[in-house]
C-alpha cells in the first residue's frame, strides 16, 4: 500500500499558533501582531522563498555541538517525564545512574532523556536542575547525559504554551517566575486567603493557591515574566541540546523520523531546527525584530518532535519504509517517545522486529505512573520496569495493538 493511501500527509502543528501579543509586554504587542501572523504563515508553510535569518550566533556555535558517538558500551534511555520529579528520581536511582545523593555513579554510561520533561506535571524545574548537574558530573566521569528536546520544550521555548494553558501545571508556572515577581504574587495570595478566612471560608489553602496560580496564567504580564525568566536560563540551555542523536547504530529522537527527513544528515536536522526555534524565541519572547526562515522542522506535524507514524501505523504497511529510513540514517535501530504506550512490556515498546523502540510508557502520574527505562548494553536491548529487567527475545512478534485507550481523549498531535 502506498504511503499516500495508507495515511494522511503529515499534519501541521494543530492550531497552536500563539495569539497575537499573548505573553508579551503591552509595548511589544503592536509589533508582535504582525510577527505572529507571519509565524502562522510560516507554520503553514505559506510561500516557499528563503527568508533572511538573523541567527549568525547560533550558526557559528552549532558546529561545536556534537550529535554522533561511537564505541559506547552502555546506554540508559528514559522517555517522557512530564514534570514527575518523584518518578524521575526513582528511575535514575533504580537504573544505577546515580547514588543516593543524586550524584553520577554510572561511569562511562550514556544516559539519553528523549524530551517532554515539561508540562502536565508540577516539577519540571527540579528535573531540569538535576539533569544540568548530572550532565557536568557524567562528562567528568567519562560518561554522557543527552537531553533531547520534545514538543513540550518547543511549546515553552517559543511561548506557544499559553495557547494551551491546561498543559501548564500551576506549580511549573509558579516555579519559573522570577523570584521577586513570584514573592509579590505570593503576598497577594496570602492576603486573599486571610480575607477568605475572615469571612468564614474554610476552603483549603491548597485549593485557593491552585486557583490563584491557574488564573494568573491568563495574565499577559505574568506570561511574559514566565517566558523571559524560563528562557533566560533553561530555554537557552535547551537550545544547546539536540533533537536527534546517533550512538553507534541507534538513532534517538522524540517523535520520530519520516522518510523525508531521513535523507537529511543528523547535523543538518539539529542545526536547522536550532536556528528556527532560536528565531521564534528571539521574536516572540524577547521582542527582537528577527527575520525567521520558513519553518521546516519546528511546529511541523511531520517534523522530528511531532511525527507519530513509527508508533501508530500498522507494521505491515510501513515495514519497507522503516527499512529505508534506517538505511538512509545508517542505523539499525530507532528509539522514539512522544506516543504513549499503555504498559511497560517488550510487546508494547518494541516494533518492527526490534528496529523501533518506544520509550514513552506514561511515566508521569499525569498519565499511567509506569516507571520504565530502556537499557542497551553491548547492543543488547532490555526493558527495566521498576522491579525487574525484561530482555529482548528476537523471536517475539513485533506487532501490538495501536489502540491508545484513554489517551484518545487528549488533544490529537500534542501529548
Amino acid at each position: 500500500m502506498s504511503t499516500s493511501r495508507r495515511r494522511k500527509k503529515g499534519r501541521k502543528f494543530p492550531d497552536e499558533g500563539v495569539s497575537a501579543g499573548q505573553g508579551l509586554r503591552p509595548s511589544l504587542r503592536r509589533w508582535s501582531t504582525a510577527f505572529c501572523l507571519a509565524l502562522l504563515g510560516l507554520i503553514s508553510c505559506v510561500g516557499h522563498g528563503q527568508a533572511r535569518s538573523v541567527t549568525s550566533i547560533t550558526l557559528s556555535r552549532a558546529k561545536d555541538i556534537p550529535s554522533t558517538w561511537t564505541g559506547v558500551r552502555k546506554i540508559i534511555v528514559i522517555g517522557d517525564l512530564h514534570g514527575d520529579y518523584e518518578n524521575f528520581e526513582k528511575i535514575i536511582k533504580g537504573t544505577g545512574l546515580v547514588d543516593g545523593g543524586l550524584h553520577w555513579k554510572a561511569g562511562d554510561t550514556h544516559f539519553v532523556q528523549t524530551g517532554d520533561i515539561m508540562d502536565r506535571g508540577p516539577n519540571a524545574k527540579e528535573i531540569l536542575d538535576v539533569l544540568m548537574a548530572l550532565e557536568r558530573e557524567a562528562e567528568a566521569a567519562g560518561g554522557k547525559v543527552h537531553v533531547l528536546l520534545g514538543n513540550h520544550e518547543e511549546l515553552n521555548i517559543g511561548g506557544v504554551i499559553f495557547r494551551y494553558p491546561d498543559y501548564l501545571a500551576a506549580n511549573q508556572f509558579k516555579s519559573f517566575l522570577p523570584e521577586k515577581y513570584r514573592r509579590r504574587r505570593e503576598r497577594e495570595l496570602q492576603k486573599r486567603q486571610s480575607i477568605a478566612q475572615a469571612r468564614g471560608d474554610r476552603t483549603p489553602f491548597e485549593v485557593i493557591a491552585e486557583e490563584f496560580w491557574n488564573a494568573l496564567k491568563n495574565d499577559p504580564d505574568a506570561q511574559h515574566e514566565y517566558l523571559v525568566n524560563f528562557n533566560n536560563k533553561y530555554g537557552k540551555w535547551l537550545l544547546r541540546r539536540n533533537i536527534i542523536i546517533k550512538i553507534d547504530e541507534t538513532v534517538f529522537v522524540h517523535g520520530g523520523i519520516s522518510e523525508k527527513f531521513s535523507l537529511w544528515s543528523i547535523q543538518k536536522i539539529n542545526d536547522r531546527y536550532r536556528n528556527e526555534l532560536t528565531d521564534i524565541q528571539r521574536a516572540l519572547v524577547y521582542g527582537e525584530p528577527t527575520y525567521p526562515s520558513r519553518l521546516e522542522l519546528a511546529y511541523q506535524g511531520d517534523g522530528p518532535l511531532w511525527y507519530r507514524d513509527l508508533a501508530t501505523v500498522p507494521e505491515a504497511d510501513m515495514k519497507d519504509e522503516v527499512d529505508l529510513i534506517l538505511d538512509n540514517l545508517g542505523a539499525k535501530h530507532l528509539v522514539i517517545a512522544h506516543t504513549p504506550r499503555t504498559a511497560v512490556t517488550l510487546e508494547q515498546m518494541r516494533r518492527f522486529e526490534g528496529k523501533v523502540w518506544i520509550v514513552d510508557t506514561g511515566i508521569s502520574r499525569a498519565y499511567n505512573n509506569n516507571l520504565s527505562a530502556l537499557r542497551i548494553i553491548n547492543g543488547e536491548f532490555s526493558v527495566w520496569d521498576g522491579d525487574h529487567e525484561q530482555k529482548e527475545n528476537t523471536g517475539l512478534p513485533g506487532a501490538f495493538s495501536d489502540v491508545f485507550g484513554h489517551f484518545g481523549r487528549l488533544l490529537p498531535g500534542v501529548q
